[in-house]
């Protein structure tokens, strides 16, 4: 399969508006330098730094974002201010992950599963619309196949997913290596984010659960040929992201765009259109990609909601 960097949008109607939401973003972040781009909002959100990022996102015609969240209130203050923009913007406000595991860089920590839980009600308070776990590291970009850190244990996943889903709230969840999605899917998680090297049996649960998965391959096509990490080993994650894609829609699972928004060389509100390119890469025949991706879409509008998930008693 021939990798090629998109630089020119792909995906574009006949009045070179974009069709689909960016389901995976992180306004606190700029595409360059995470450190430098959090140091903006260290004394509060920046918010005219904010609406410079909703003004691009209005004038590309991305109208729908789901934020992965930060520990500075970033997201929260987007969300606020997305309406005046005609963007429907929805946010974790922060992420939560098991202090000592990877997930600090968007997030608070817990020790217990009563902290996680108190977390859970902190994110309430500050009216989060879904909740977001990370439950396994993200990918060794140096060594194909390894994580940086390893991933929670099923029991403590399970819980997690019941505590957020028992106050209402939908799950995503930050995971890659096939055994932690597993693990994610069976804890039933109602979105997989980043889900690098699954292999046929996560397809499957996949598509058996219903969850969502956001794939955020721009995160290694946009890096290869940067000088970071080595070419060869992003190649190999990058074609297996690929392979795995094209599987989830010949299984009629899911996949939602979301291009990690934000990471390194993945901008706003370009990420999506880069995404999109990619997504083109593994199905090319279009009409099918747009109304598996447009049905995708829907389900994340639907699962996610602003405000969250009201409970029937």
């Amino acid at each position: 399969m021939v990798i090629r960097r998109y630089n020119r949008i792909q995906n574009l109607n006949e009045e070179g508006i974009s069709m689909f939401g960016e389901c995976h973003a992180h306004m606190i972040m700029d595409g360059v330098c995470f450190r430098e781009a959090a140091a903006k909002h260290r004394n509060g959100p920046d918010e005219a730094l904010i609406r410079q990022v909703l003004s691009a996102y209005q004038k590309r015609n991305v109208l729908f974002i789901r934020d992965g969240g930060d520990n500075l209130g970033v997201s929260r203050l987007a969300a606020d201010l997305a309406q005046e923009y005609g963007i429907d913007y929805r946010t974790p406000v922060f992420a939560i992950h098991h202090r000592g595991y990877y997930g600090g860089i968007v997030g608070f920590a817990y020790d217990s599963l009563k902290e996680y839980a108190r977390l859970v009600q902190k994110a309430r308070s500050y009216r989060c619309d879904f909740i977001k776990i990370m439950t396994a590291g993200i990918m060794d970009f140096d060594h194909a196949g390894r994580l940086s850190c390893p991933g929670l244990p099923g029991q403590e996943v399970a819980e997690m997913v019941r505590i957020a889903h028992s106050e209402g709230y939908s799950v995503m969840t930050h995971v890659n290596g096939a055994d932690h999605i597993k693990v994610a899917l069976e804890a039933g998680v109602d979105s997989i984010e980043h889900g690098n090297f699954m292999d046929a049996e996560c397809l499957s649960l996949l598509k058996e659960t219903g969850a969502v998965w956001c794939p955020t391959i721009a995160i290694t096509g946009n890096i290869i040929g940067s000088g970071r990490y080595n070419d060869t080993v992003l190649t190999s994650i990058h074609e297996r992201q690929l392979a795995n894609i094209q599987r989830a829609f010949d299984l009629g699972a899911a996949v939602a765009l979301g291009s990690d928004a934000g990471a390194f060389r993945v901008t706003h509100p370009r990420g999506v259109f880069d995404e999109y390119g990619y997504f083109r890469q593994a199905v090319p025949d279009q009409a099918f990609l747009d109304a598996r991706l447009a049905e995708a879409e829907a389900t994340v509008r639907e699962r996610f909601k602003a405000g969250g998930i009201i409970m029937e008693n």
